[in-house]
């Protein structure tokens, strides 16, 4: 018996939007949704993303717009017209997370949902240890992810796949099946032909292994991350590492430094890093060789230059400005942020600022080593690069991004992607307001 009522405390009103494949497991999960919408008086959403590849794929998208006209849902779709990646799912993801996140902000929810299940963890897991990550990535993912605005939740992380089919098939709930996911092309399809049935054979209930495990690993990597941070400050001089200072720390530390570093030029999940690239970089510290260079993915290098470590770009220099704000400033980017009058809109392009809470003039700059935002509900502040790590943005977009300080330094805003505690609710007492375009 599926219950999401215990898997996930819901609230009067909640606004959730639902990523929605048509597969067994996310018509599960808007069918769990709909029996309990009226008790909680939800607002669901449906989202679903065409990813253009497969000729069934457009039936799907008819049939689910129809069951949401059916069931009085919100229906919000789009089309993944082409792909630029070499990397197909990990394109594709970085799209579907783009669009649920407009959708959240459109309407104003507090959850995204997806119907990642047991098996689901197991597979992504078994995946990082064979193709090799940090602590924070063998943990695979989280129930329920914090984002600042919202939260990413995942309630039926407690249930196999198997359990999902068997529940619509007895609610007699229609759904469609992947085909791509028996082609044995893709590592994930591998994985689980080949190692679940052999794990689940020695216990049926294995998932809830993996997800001990996963919280054990989560909550070590918290450790970790702090001991990495303070590390971070003795070896770090602006955005070089001192090797001097580097070979001095514990060998698992410099490991985990290494890690860190890279995510400034790849996704959350380095999905196109592995340990290789860490040992080469190891190889590169430790050589003879005073002056030398390593090429990475993506056209990132890893440069060595006597006591000093630097990663960047091969196909591009960083732009870096820093503008003092009067009216409007016109950006790199082609962008502008401008001072206006009024305006309905309470998107992440429009900031709102109380004089009396900040000090003038304001400033438009780049980003710094370093960087941290006290984020708008949120107690505490985030790492300005992990904002950008969750919001998807490219690496070559971030060095040119804007960030908007005050006079001593505060960030107050990040036009387009996050709003700090500084920034208004359209209630509140405010003399400023600001918008990106």
């Amino acid at each position: 018996m599926i219950d999401i009522e215990q898997e996930f405390l819901f609230h009067s009103h909640d606004k959730i939007v639902v990523g929605c494949s048509s597969g067994p497991d996310s018509m599960a999960l808007i069918d769990l949704l709909l029996k309990i919408r009226k008790k909680y008086e939800l607002l669901l959403v449906v989202a679903h993303v065409n990813h253009n590849i497969r000729k069934q794929s457009e039936e799907e998208a008819k049939y689910l717009k129809s069951y949401c006209e059916k069931n009085n849902l919100i229906f919000e779709s789009m089309v993944i017209e082409e792909y630029g990646d070499d990397n197909f799912h990990n394109e594709a993801r970085n799209i579907r997370y783009h669009f649920f996140e407009d959708l959240v902000y459109k309407y104003d929810a507090n959850y995204l949902m997806t119907a990642h299940h047991g098996d689901d963890l197991i597979e992504t897991i078994l995946m990082r240890i064979v193709r090799g990550s940090n602590l924070n990535g063998y943990s695979g993912f989280k129930k329920i992810v914090d984002m600042g605005d919202y939260q990413i939740v995942r309630p039926l992380l407690s249930y196999t796949k198997e359990e999902l089919e068997t529940y619509v098939k007895e609610e007699h709930i229609q759904y469609f099946i992947d085909s791509s996911n028996s082609k044995d092309q893709y590592t994930r399809n591998r994985f689980r032909k080949e190692m679940l049935p052999f794990l689940k054979a020695e216990d049926p209930k294995v998932h809830y292994k993996f997800i001990k495990f996963s919280k054990v690993l989560e909550n070590a990597s918290h450790f970790i991350d702090k001991e990495r941070d303070k590390a971070l400050k003795r070896v770090m001089r602006e955005e070089v590492l001192s090797l001097e200072e580097f070979k001095k720390e514990d060998s698992y530390l410099q490991w985990e430094i290494l890690y860190y570093l890279l995510s400034e030029f790849y996704q959350d999940d380095l999905i196109l890093v592995s340990d290789k690239h860490i040992e080469l970089i190891f190889n590169l510290i430790y050589s003879k060789k005073a002056n030398s260079f390593i090429n990475l993915p993506n056209e990132v290098v890893a440069l060595k230059s006597y006591n000093m470590l630097e990663l960047k770009r091969a196909t591009e220099e960083i732009t870096s400005y820093e503008i003092e704000f009067n009216q409007c400033v016109m950006l790199p980017n082609q962008h502008i942020i401008e001072k206006i009058e009024k305006t309905e809109d309470n998107s992440n392009s429009i900031c709102r600022l109380n004089s009396e809470e900040i000090v003038l003039p304001l400033i438009v700059r780049t980003r710094k080593v370093g960087d941290r935002m006290a984020i708008k509900g949120l107690n505490g502040s985030k790492k300005v690069k992990d904002i950008f790590i969750d919001k998807k943005i490219s690496t070559n977009k971030r060095d040119s991004w804007p960030i908007v300080v005050d006079s001593q330094g505060n960030i107050v805003w990040i036009p387009g992607i996050k709003k700090s505690k500084f920034d208004k609710k359209k209630t509140d007492c405010y003399d400023i307001i600001l918008k990106y375009n």
